[in-house]
């Protein structure tokens, strides 16, 4: 009100005002300018100097540097142009969507690796190295002479490994769902039990192996491969499916002939005639080096049949499956799986001793054989038959001795 009754009033003859804006450093906080106003009220004015402090937000300004012109004309009297300037910094704000879009990425590519780690854990993974330890080997039994190894081997060796990771998938996948209610005590680890994983994903998992794995061997044409996985989903379906007739896990007879049958014959005779016939295009024979592996894993999958259940007797027992170590005792299964194996280990370090093959190769394989059984005896006075991730981990340790037998077992000729 005060300004405005000076501009009205008419003794007033002049008004200047001036106004300056010094140029420096600014902080991210504030803008400050000083205003020196001089005013003047008749023939003698008094000169007050004021000084304001005024506080700015750099992100009001859109534009950098600001020029303001005041120009006015009141009575004939002209007010002095004047400048205002302003310096302002500017803030980068990050962008909200940039964000959003990092954040989508990365929850992705979590689920992603959460998913295969799960898918992981469904397909037995022991399992799962000692069916590819059996193909491969069985390929390898084929080889005559070193120039068979050549990219049509590799080639025919990835047709029967694809659709063998299928058949895993398939095979790990029903016994899960229909041992869910025995694996919760057994083994509530695995991701069905766990809940890490839905029945209807494991459905969906299930039904699309099938599908992949038997298509695929449809398009390679391989008669062996078809077979394979044919005899092995049906046998194995068998084994573990709870309907009229099946279920024949809960027959110890059935289940260890079944597993026996499996590893001593279906996969190595079935991998070895894909590889002679269908790949390098040779006659069906039976070598030397097949009959070894056959009857080495005679004995050997009689142990791993046996030992399978030694972990899992108190679920088993619940749920009315009366396996061998149920019905015989877990120690004297035990013990009955050892000897088993060191047969086995006996066989190849005869055979390796015996073979036609350079003396190198015979010492190979008739020590590979000798340190493979020690390890197994070692080990057996750390095992405790009671406690079931003590035998788990034998039966683990069965398996990766296996796989050190199938590289010794192609070298028998």
């Amino acid at each position: 009100m005060a300004m405005a009754h000076l501009i009205s009033s008419p003794n007033v003859s002049s008004l200047s005002t001036g106004a300056y804006l010094s140029r420096r450093n600014l902080s991210f906080d504030s803008i400050y300018c000083e205003i020196g106003t001089l005013s003047s009220h008749g023939s003698k004015a008094s000169k007050h100097n004021i000084k304001a402090q005024i506080q700015y937000n750099p992100l009001r300004f859109q534009q950098s540097p600001l020029n303001h012109h005041y120009k006015s004309i009141e009575k004939g009297a002209t007010y002095e142009e004047r400048n205002r300037n302003y310096v302002v910094k500017a803030v980068t704000v990050p962008s909200s969507e940039s964000e959003s879009e990092d954040s989508n990425s990365k929850n992705i590519v979590d689920s992603v690796k959460n998913f295969m780690a799960v898918l992981y854990q469904f397909i037995y993974p022991y399992a799962m190295y000692g069916r590819s330890s059996a193909a491969i080997s069985a390929s390898l039994v084929a080889v005559e002479k070193l120039s068979d190894i050549s990219p049509l081997f590799f080639i025919g060796l990835l047709q029967a490994l694809i659709p063998h990771l299928f058949m895993d998938l398939y095979v790990n996948g029903v016994n899960q769902v229909f041992d869910f209610e025995i694996d919760k005590i057994n083994k509530p680890y695995l991701p069905l039990a766990a809940g890490k994983i839905s029945f209807r994903n494991s459905a969906i998992i299930i039904a699309l192996s099938a599908i992949l794995g038997l298509g695929l061997n449809l398009m390679i044409g391989s008669p062996a491969l078809i077979w394979n996985f044919a005899l092995c989903t049906t046998s194995w379906t068998c084994y573990s499916a709870n309907l009229p007739f099946l279920r024949w896990k809960q027959n110890p007879v059935l289940a260890s002939l079944l597993m026996f049958v499996t590893w001593a014959y279906i996969f190595p005779i079935t991998y070895f005639f894909h590889m002679q016939t269908f790949v390098l295009k040779r006659p069906l024979v039976f070598t030397r080096s097949l009959i070894v592996t056959l009857l080495f894993l005679s004995f050997y999958s009689t142990g791993i049949a046996l030992a399978k259940d030694i972990p899992d007797v108190e679920g088993d027992i619940k749920h009315g499956v009366n396996s061998f170590s149920a019905s015989l005792g877990q120690k004297n299964v035990f013990w009955i799986c050892v000897v088993l194996y060191e047969i086995a280990f006996g066989v190849g370090f005869l055979a390796g001793a015996s073979s036609s093959s350079p003396f190198w190769i015979k010492l190979v394989t008739c020590v590979g054989n000798v340190v493979l059984g020690s390890i197994l005896w070692y080990q057996t006075k750390y095992v405790d038959v009671r406690n079931p991730a003590s035998t788990r981990s034998f039966y683990s340790l069965n398996w990766k001795l296996l796989t050190g037998a199938y590289v010794l077992l192609p070298l028998i000729k």
